[in-house]
């Protein structure tokens, strides 16, 4: 069967799924333009400058149905 989830993508779900990690947020922001949520993790890096407050890293783990977004299955229905 073809798929389209990768290892990341596992990896990702297992995170969110275990409750062992509280560094996952809803982010608002825009996809393609049309209002969305994302689904985060947030982590910190080191400052970009000696003396400078800590900056964070988001990155996006899985992002909401927009309403111009149509999802199909391998087949082009409509899901």
């Amino acid at each position: 069967m073809t798929t389209h989830i990768t290892d990341a993508h596992r990896h990702a779900f297992q995170a969110l799924t275990s409750g062992r990690y509280d560094n996952f947020a809803l982010f608002s922001c825009r996809v393609d333009g049309s209002p969305a949520t994302a689904i985060v993790t947030v982590n910190e890096c080191p400052p970009a400058e000696e003396g400078g407050g800590p900056e964070y890293q988001v990155t996006p783990i899985f992002v909401s149905i927009t309403d111009g977004m149509v999802l199909t299955d391998h087949d082009g229905r409509e899901a």
